[in-house]
């Protein structure tokens, strides 16, 4: 089966001397660039059996390298992660920090998200200590302290002008995934809800509880439901409890992932943005939608 090599940079910082010898070596067809200076690819009749070494090689020099089937690759669903995935924040760190047990919520995380702790108790856990926490804090953190991830919104456009859906699916809150839903423009949210009680956090969540099993649920309702097969599918997260939807997924990405995910993830993207999902299907920089 042809297989498709692409190279990812920050801007400016993939040369074509260097994109051009990965393509003699490895015999591909002639250079295609997405985007000039930072991303360029190439076909090959296959996987070539040093792509692990190369693709080592080229994180000491700030390039992400992926090899994908070159059939079908421009996905019709996007199912992205939240927190450290589509905004650079972890909601609930933000929210401990108000509390001010900022560094005992965000050691929890960092043990979650890199799989040494469960993710059902953890963020129990997590939750219990921000009892009492006015509710109103929700939105305050929501308008002072998340942020968008750079490439987010060029993504979700891009994949919808192309009919693709697009689902938000978190294991954060829905007092955060809602409004970054809709601001980003995705189709959907699913995500945790946060109790509360006389206007006050009561440091509980409702039941069942959105982790990795919800995720690869939520992956089969809608592919079911949209008629596609999981190969139509692009899964994008950082976190352990996204690892599911990430193999299952036909275009699984591991986005600036805890170690413990990219040990396990096929598709890697560490110095790229949100935008080198959209190269990764074969997207050129300007037919991008925002």
């Amino acid at each position: 089966m042809t297989q498709t090599a692409i190279l990812i940079a920050a801007p400016g910082q993939l040369h074509p001397t260097l994109a051009e010898a990965l393509r003699s070596a490895w015999g591909g067809a002639p250079l295609r660039w997405l985007a000039p200076g930072e991303a360029a690819e190439f076909d090959l009749p296959e996987v070539p059996g040093n792509a692990g070494d190369v693709w080592r090689d080229l994180q000491g020099q700030g390039i992400d390298l992926a090899v994908v089937p070159a059939e079908n690759r421009r996905k019709r669903l996007l199912l992205a992660d939240m927190d450290s995935t589509m905004i650079g924040q972890e909601c609930i760190d933000e929210l401990a920090d108000e509390a001010g047990v900022g560094a005992e919520v965000s050691a929890i995380t960092a043990r979650a998200m890199n799989g040494e702790l469960d993710f059902e108790g953890a963020l129990l856990a997590r939750v219990a200590l921000l009892q009492g926490l006015p509710e109103g804090i929700l939105a305050e953190v929501l308008e002072r302290r998340i942020t968008l991830m750079p490439g987010g919104p060029a993504l979700v456009a891009t994949m919808k002008a192309h009919g693709a859906h697009a689902a938000l699916v978190s294991g954060g809150f829905t007092a955060f995934a809602g409004p970054i839903a809709a601001r980003l423009g995705f189709n959907e949210s699913r995500a945790n809800v946060l109790l509360a009680e006389n206007g006050a956090l009561a440091g509980d969540v409702a039941r069942p509880i959105l982790g990795r099993e919800a995720k690869v649920a939520a992956l089969e309702e809608l592919v079911a439901r949209l008629g596609i097969a999981e190969a139509d599918v692009l899964a994008v997260g950082d976190g352990a409890n996204d690892l599911g939807m990430l193999t299952r997924a036909g275009m699984g990405v591991a986005l600036h992932a805890k170690p413990a995910v990219q040990a396990e993830a096929r598709l890697k993207v560490n110095h790229g943005d949100l935008t080198a999902l959209l190269y990764l299907q074969g997207y050129e920089k300007e037919a991008f939608a925002a």
